[in-house]
């Protein structure tokens, strides 16, 4: 074996959420190990093709979102989702979405004049994770081990202990550690090891999903392209998605309940959806099938060890949502872990993230499920005309065109899980009277309600807010009357990264209805009041863990290898 490698935090596995987590902490000052299975350079499956705005807002921060845009499909293809009775077919209606040389400017669109500095991104994983890769291998504090797989752990009061083999040369490796995360995947290994469960529905759909390369495909649309093309008829039912905008695309093939992956014959379900007729050519370049669940594990953590991301939950791959609530889990924990380890952060601050995720957790897979259930219903009612010719048909494909755009424009314009959720169970945060408001898929209301997102505001000096936010605490006076000293005092006196931000007097009054609020570092408002509050004292020993009655080990303080 080895020599011993140390780290304050490992974290297994280097998929986006992997690479998230690890760019974060590193940037706040920790020192991160990354073991991936993979080669350097690998290119993951074609899966994930949204990126969400709130995800696109963790990279503007970590400094990686413009190289992000930058990647993906021509900067002038449109990012629509189209309805039509086959991908080269007739069109029922289209979700306009802007491509991304208009993505900063465009108005009037379902998903355009969001609250944000950053838009949603449609950009396939091929593409996102080597961007990703490459920023957090640059990143001061991030080491990435790939070809290098954890085997087994053990933990012990002051940290965890890991066993490494090389795939290359068979080496084994001791790795010590303060903590570890698992960002390994639905198969995840650390999940198991911790006795965590997965539970819910195992099968939700089928999808046999096809990679494949067609240079002739764009040359045979009858109408503009789109980012995502559904298409429905009564033979087969599927959706399309551009991956480079020029010869790439990817097919899913829903299945029925009574048929499997062998039982349908690719081929021809492939030339169903597409509308092409046996001459048409094509090259597979990978079968993608998959098995649509809604599975949640019982728990997130066992005390030094977490899981993130697929290891954690596991829904239908729709818009995007796996991977982007896997993104905030690790925004979740990245911040509260880096205050354990700098020492600001008491025992209990480490007791949120389960206490927030879970939750939210088990909501947007509902929503998820749900829509995939409705969606499937829609398919299921396929309208015997819907490709009849003259004015009959065309009523039929109006009435569907109107029904699609309806139930769908919420799945891949989903402001609602964007900037509508909330922690209302979190142990960090001062909730008062108030209620949060609620929300669906696509609607929200910005408020301060503690709990809720910050809102977002642009700053009369054009600047961002999130831009203006420190990486710790930031404190957002609006009414400058109020003296902000007792709490900053209490704050520095146990150490807690807190600065004050001042808005000017037209900033934000629509939706800024307290005189202070503070946003924690994740931008979710921890408290709200229009005077510093009597027990600053006891504000800030809520906000940094110490109110918390902790489940896990007694001296789970950082290891001295930590330090």
């Amino acid at each position: 074996m080895n020599a011993e490698l140390k780290a304050q935090v490992l974290i297994v596995g280097a998929g986006p959420v992997g690479l998230t987590l690890a760019m974060d902490l590193a940037q706040r000052g920790i020192e991160v190990l990354v073991a991936e299975i993979r080669h350097r350079g690998e290119a993951p499956n074609v899966k994930c093709n949204h990126v969400s705005a709130r995800s696109m807002e963790i990279f503007r921060r970590l400094g990686v979102a413009k190289a992000l845009r930058e990647a993906g499909l021509p900067a002038d293809y449109p990012n629509d989702v189209a309805y039509r009775t086959s991908v080269t077919g007739t069109e029922l209606s289209r979700i306009p979405i802007p491509a991304r040389k208009d993505r900063y400017t465009a108005t009037g669109g379902p998903d355009t004049g969001w609250p944000t500095p950053e838009p949603p991104h449609r950009i396939n994983q091929i593409f996102l994770e080597p961007v990703l890769f490459a920023h957090a291998e640059a990143t001061k504090g991030v080491r990435i081990l790939n070809r290098t797989q954890i085997d087994d752990f053990e933990q012990d009061d002051a940290g965890v202990s890991a066993v490494a083999t090389d795939l290359e040369s068979g080496a084994t490796q001791r790795i010590r550690c303060a903590y570890m995360i698992g960002c390994d995947g639905g198969r995840s290994m650390v999940r198991k090891k911790i006795g965590a469960t997965l539970s819910g529905t195992d099968v939700v759909g089928r999808v046999q999903s096809t990679y494949f390369r067609a240079p002739a495909l764009l040359g045979l649309l009858k109408h503009p392209p789109a980012w995502a093309t559904f298409a429905l008829n009564t033979r087969r039912c599927g959706n399309m998605y551009a991956i480079d905008g020029k010869e790439t695309w990817l097919v899913h093939n829903y299945l029925g309940q009574s048929e499997d992956f062998e039982s349908v014959d690719r081929d021809w379900a492939l030339r169903q959806i597409l509308g092409v007729g046996p001459d048409f050519r094509y090259e597979i370049i990978s079968k993608e099938d998959w098995v649509g669940r809604r599975l949640v594990a019982d728990r997130f953590r066992d005390r030094r060890v977490f899981i993130c991301g697929d290891a954690s939950h596991l829904w239908i791959p729709m818009a995007g949502y796996g991977m982007n609530a896997g993104i905030a889990d690790a925004m979740d924990l990245s911040w509260t872990l880096a205050a354990r380890l700098q020492g600001w952060g008491a025992d209990g601050i480490l007791e949120a993230y389960e206490a927030e995720r879970l939750p939210i957790t088990e909501q947007v897979s509902q929503f998820a499920m749900n829509h995939a259930l409705a969606l499937q219903a829609q398919r299921e009612g396929v309208p015997a005309d819907i490709e009849k010719e003259g004015a009959e048909g065309d009523a039929v494909r109006a009435a569907a065109g109107r029904a699609l755009y309806e139930l769908n424009v919420q799945q891949y314009c989903c402001g609602g899980l964007n900037f509508g959720y909330f922690y209302d169970r979190s142990p960090l945060i001062a909730y008062d009277h108030a209620s949060p408001p609620g929300y669906t898929m696509a609607t929200f209301t910005p408020s301060t309600v503690p709990g809720c997102r910050t809102p977002h505001l642009w700053l009369q000096d054009g600047r961002s807010l999130y831009d203006a936010l420190g990486s710790g605490y930031t404190l957002i006076r609006r009414d400058r009357s109020i003296d902000p000293a007792p709490l900053l005092a209490a704050a520095a006196a146990r150490g807690v990264p807190m600065q004050l931000l001042d808005l000017e007097a037209r900033e934000g009054a629509e939706v800024y209805d307290c005189g202070l609020v503070l946003s924690r570092p994740d931008q979710h408002v921890a408290w709200r009041g229009d005077a510093c509050p009597d027990d600053c004292d006891e504000l800030v020993e809520r906000i940094r863990g110490a109110k918390v009655a902790s489940r896990r080990i007694a001296s789970d303080a950082p290891a001295a290898l930590a330090a």
